[in-house]
């Protein structure tokens, strides 16, 4: 998927800063990026997150962590931890993170409603998860679709931005 995400002409359309906006990362949020990528939204986030904040970017292979790590290092950022992780049993305590957000990844979690029901775990209450899928990605999913699976895993849709092609959803821990 990094190829699809780091497209120019997706960032021509969907630049890294608008879409940060949409994910609600605000300075000294502590978040949690799944399946990073070659960085391209990490850089921008953790550029938002500022010095108070901190970003943890996880991924399954050790490839992805390690050329990320080398972009950070590139780049001199220095807010972001990027480690290896199994999204459905991530090695962090409950209630650990304000924002939890992926971009096109969904789709290649084999146990999606596992990761769901794990990603509400690692949320603080008041904490959101944000979901980015396009069209173009092999893996996509309607929104109604992610929509059923996040009522499913205990999340409540909070806000949905775009359309069919392109669109961002904004859920909220709920009660179950």
């Amino acid at each position: 998927m990094a190829p699809l995400i780091d497209n120019p002409i997706r960032r021509l359309f969907y630049p890294p800063r608008k879409i940060v906006a949409e994910l609600g990362a605000q300075a000294g949020m502590r978040a949690l990026e799944v399946g990073p990528g070659h960085g391209t939204y990490s850089l921008a986030v953790a550029r938002r997150l500022g010095e108070t904040g901190k970003l943890v970017a996880v991924d399954i292979q050790p490839e992805i962590i390690e050329r990320l790590k080398r972009r950070l290092e590139r780049e001199g950022v220095k807010n972001v931890e990027a480690r290896t992780a199994d999204v459905n049993n991530l090695p962090f305590p409950d209630r650990a993170f304000d924002l939890v957000y992926l971009m096109m990844v969904l789709g290649e979690i084999p146990d999606h409603l596992g990761a769901l029901r794990e990603f509400k775990r690692v949320l603080k209450p008041d904490g959101r998860l944000a979901v980015q899928e396009w069209l173009p990605d092999p893996d996509y999913h309607p929104a109604a679709t992610l929509v059923k699976w996040g009522a499913e895993a205990g999340l409540e849709l909070k806000t949905k931005r775009g359309g069919f092609f392109n669109y961002t959803l904004l859920f909220a821990p709920g009660g179950g």
